[in-house]
C-alpha cells in the first residue's frame, strides 16, 4: 500500500491536471467567444460597406443597377458599383426588389446551383434579424448580415455580406501545443512541491511516532509526546496519546502494585503453612503439637480462600461476567438484621449500635450481595471504632433514592489517604494492619464499591480525623431511573467526599 504522502501527492496532481484542463477548455472556450465577436463586427461592417459602395455610385450621379439592352435578361449593376463591390471580401449578394440577383461576388458564384439557392433562400430571410445568422452548407458555415436602401416606396435593394467560420480557428495547433507544454511543466513543479509540502507536514506525525515507540516498552510509560511544535490537530492527537499513555501507567502501576500485593498476601499464609505443616511431621512433635499444627494450616488454607474468592469476585465484575439476580429487596429487615449482627460483633468492645432509623424502601437488586456490601460496611465500622465508642446505622428513603448510612466514632481517614480508601490491598497502615487483630486483605471496601455500582448507586465517604467515618450507599428504589440496570456496571472510579480537616488511619476492608 502506498503511504499517504504519496497518496497526498498523487491527489494533488490529479486536482492539479483536472484543473488546468478546465483551465485550458475555459481558454480555448473564451478565444472562440472572442473571434466569434470579431467575426460578427467584421460580417458588419462589410455589409455596411455594401450599403456605401451603392450610396457612393449613386451620390457620383452613376446610375447603380442598368437594364441590358436584351428584355429577356435581367438588370445589372454599373460598372462603377461592380469595381467597388470587387474590393469586399467573402460573400456579397445583390438582390433588387423583385429578389432578382443583379451582383454575386466570386464567392457566391462559386457555390454549386443546390447551395447557392440555399444561401439565396437564407440570406431573403436573415433580412428581419437585427444581428448576423449562421447559414450552414454542405462543407462549410457562413456568417451572413443583410441590409436593405430603398429606392422608392415600393423598391428596394437587398444587400447581403458573409464571411466563412474557417477564417477563425477553434483550437489552432499553434495554441494547443503551448497549453500543453505549460501544463506538463506545471504538473510537474505541482507534483515536486506537493510532495516536498507533504513530506514537511508529516514530519510532526514521524517524531510523535518515533516517541511512541520508544514508549511501547512499558517501562517508559512516565515519558509524554511533545506537543508545542505541532499544529493544532496534531497538538490534539498528542495530548490525547499523553492522556491515554497517562491512563496507561495508572493500570501498569496498579497491576504491579496489585501483583505485588497479591504474592504478599499469599507468601504470608503460605510460610505459616509450611512451617505447620513442618512442625506436624516432625517426629519429635506431640498429638497435641501435630493438632494445633493442623488447626493453624487449617485457618492459613481458610484465609487464602477467602482471599481467592474475593480476587475471582473483582476478577469477574471487572470483566462484567458476574451477574446480579435481581429480586426485589425490602431494606428494612436486611438492615435490621445486619444491625442484630452488628451487636454482637460489637459486644467485645461494649459499642453502642444505633439502628433506630430505618424506614421501608425497596430496590431491584441482589440480596446475597446486598448483605454482603452491609456486613462489610459494619464490620469496618466496629474493627476500627476504640472501646465504648458508637456505630449509627440508619436507612433514609428518597423520592428516587435510598441512603444507607454506617456511621462511626472510630480513628477516622485522613485526606491523603481519602482517594485510596476504595483500591485494592491499600492499608493506610500496613504494618500495624497485618500484624493486628484488624488484620484484613485490603479488599472488603472494593467489593463493596463494586455491589454499589453494579445496583446502579454510588459508595461515597465522608471522615475527620479522629471524630469517625461516615459511609454512605445510595441505591435507586425500584421502579426509578438505574434500577433496572444489568449486572455489568460503568468502570467508573468511586467518589469520596474530601474532609476539610487532616488526618490518619488505618481503615481496610474485611
Amino acid at each position: 500500500m502506498r503511504s499517504i504522502r504519496a497518496r497526498l501527492t498523487t491527489a494533488y496532481a490529479a486536482a492539479m491536471m483536472g484543473m488546468l484542463l478546465l483551465f485550458s477548455v475555459a481558454v480555448l472556450t473564451v478565444r472562440r467567444m472572442t473571434l466569434m465577436d470579431e467575426l460578427y463586427q467584421r460580417v458588419e461592417r462589410e455589409a455596411d460597406q455594401v450599403v456605401r459602395a451603392v450610396d457612393l455610385a449613386r451620390s457620383t450621379g452613376t446610375e447603380a443597377v442598368l437594364a441590358r439592352e436584351d428584355p429577356l435578361a435581367g438588370p445589372a449593376v454599373s460598372f462603377r458599383l461592380k469595381a467597388f463591390l470587387s474590393l469586399i471580401d467573402g460573400y456579397v449578394l445583390v438582390q433588387d426588389s423583385t429578389g432578382y440577383d443583379i451582383y454575386a461576388s466570386p464567392a457566391v458564384q462559386a457555390l454549386t446551383v443546390e447551395a447557392r439557392y440555399t444561401f439565396s433562400e437564407s440570406a431573403r430571410l436573415a433580412v428581419a434579424k437585427a444581428r448576423p445568422r449562421i447559414l450552414t452548407l454542405s462543407d462549410d458555415e457562413i456568417l451572413l448580415a443583410a441590409r436593405e436602401v430603398p429606392l422608392s416606396k415600393d423598391a428596394r435593394y437587398r444587400m447581403f455580406a458573409g464571411l466563412t467560420t474557417r477564417t477563425i480557428e477553434f483550437a489552432p495547433r499553434e495554441l494547443i501545443s503551448r497549453m500543453l507544454l505549460f501544463t506538463s511543466l506545471l504538473l510537474g513543479v505541482a507534483v515536486v512541491l506537493a510532495w516536498v509540502i507533504a513530506g514537511r507536514s508529516f514530519r510532526p506525525i514521524d517524531r510523535m511516532v518515533d516517541q511512541v515507540q520508544a514508549i511501547t516498552d512499558g517501562r517508559s510509560l512516565h515519558r509524554r509526546l511533545s506537543i508545542g511544535a505541532a499544529g493544532q490537530e496534531l497538538a490534539r492527537l498528542a495530548s490525547t496519546l499523553n492522556e491515554m499513555i497517562e491512563r496507561l501507567e495508572s493500570s501498569f502501576g496498579a497491576l504491579r502494585r496489585f501483583t505485588a500485593d497479591a504474592s504478599h498476601e499469599l507468601k504470608t499464609p503460605l510460610a505459616v503453612m509450611r512451617a505447620d505443616l513442618e512442625r506436624a511431621m516432625s517426629p519429635t512433635s506431640s498429638l497435641d503439637e501435630e493438632a494445633i499444627a493442623m488447626e493453624e494450616a487449617l485457618e492459613q488454607v481458610s484465609r487464602m480462600a477467602n482471599l481467592v474468592d474475593s480476587l475471582l469476585t473483582l476478577a469477574r465484575a471487572d470483566e462484567g461476567r458476574f451477574d446480579l439476580f435481581r429480586e426485589p429487596v425490602q431494606l428494612a429487615p436486611l438492615v435490621r438484621e445486619v444491625v442484630e449482627t452488628a451487636r454482637l460483633l460489637g459486644e467485645a468492645s461494649d459499642l453502642v449500635i444505633d439502628g433506630s432509623v430505618i424506614e421501608d424502601a425497596e430496590v431491584l437488586g441482589d440480596l446475597g450481595r446486598l448483605r454482603q456490601l452491609l456486613l462489610n460496611l459494619v464490620t469496618n465500622a466496629i474493627k476500627y471504632t476504640p472501646l465504648k465508642g458508637r456505630v449509627t446505622i440508619s436507612l433514609l428513603r428518597g423520592e428516587e433514592v435510598v441512603s444507607l448510612t454506617v456511621e462511626d466514632t472510630g480513628i477516622g481517614i485522613s485526606t491523603a489517604d481519602l482517594p485510596f480508601v476504595f483500591e485494592r490491598f491499600w492499608r493506610a497502615d500496613r504494618v500495624r494492619a497485618r500484624s493486628s487483630e484488624r488484620g484484613g486483605f485490603g479488599l472488603g471496601l472494593a467489593i463493596c464499591q463494586w455491589i454499589a455500582q453494579a445496583h446502579g448507586g454510588q459508595l461515597q465517604v465522608e471522615s475527620r480525623l479522629g471524630r469517625g467515618s461516615v459511609f454512605t450507599v445510595t441505591l435507586p428504589l425500584a421502579g426509578a431511573p438505574g434500577s433496572g440496570m444489568t449486572g455489568e456496571y460503568p468502570a467508573t472510579e468511586a467518589t469520596s467526599s474530601v474532609p476539610t480537616n487532616d488526618g490518619s488511619t488505618a481503615i481496610e476492608s474485611s
